[in-house]
């Protein structure tokens, strides 16, 4: 399933796109359309990555980030910026699921270091949570921010396109 290289991230490779759904104590619950792009440049044990979101209700943009989602020494690294101000640099695990119906990857990864531009809203802690099972992606993101504990989110699940 893995290259040396990219280690169990090549599970990731391609263009994913769904639903979603984002809630949080401080905003209304709301649906969004999804598309994920991981890119793999072929050399370098790292992938491009590029989302982007729209509202299910009227098709206005939501949020777009970007960055680079990295294989360092047998650990994932995630390294995203947004638009709104907010970068993240992301540590955790990737597990491979063993098994032809169920198999495929795990991965778990948490802020080591949020930074803010002057005018980012508050943001103390995300982290991310996905599962890949052959052409399907979900995904949970928890955060602490604005002044609310660590919670979920968003939870989307996406599917293969190419």
């Amino acid at each position: 399933m893995s290259s040396d290289r990219l280690g169990p991230l090549d599970a990731f490779v391609g263009t994913w796109a769904g639903e979603g759904e984002g809630i949080y104590p401080t905003i209304a619950t709301f649906g969004y359309r999804e598309q994920i792009t991981f890119t793999d440049g072929g050399v370098k044990p790292f992938l491009g990555y590029a989302q982007r979101t729209s509202a299910v209700d009227d098709g206005r943009p939501l949020h777009a980030e970007s960055g680079f989602l990295r294989w360092a020494g047998g650990t994932p690294e995630w390294i995203i910026a947004s638009p709104t101000g907010l970068t993240e640099v992301l540590i955790g695990t990737a597990l491979v699921v063993a098994g032809k119906v169920n198999g495929g990857v795990d991965l778990h990864v948490r802020t080591s270091t949020v930074s803010l531009s002057p005018t980012a809203k508050l943001v103390e802690s995300v982290e991310r949570i996905v599962r890949v099972r052959g052409d399907v992606l979900q995904y949970e993101l928890h955060m602490a921010a604005v002044g609310e504990p660590h919670q979920l989110h968003l939870t989307a699940t996406l599917r293969r396109t190419d």
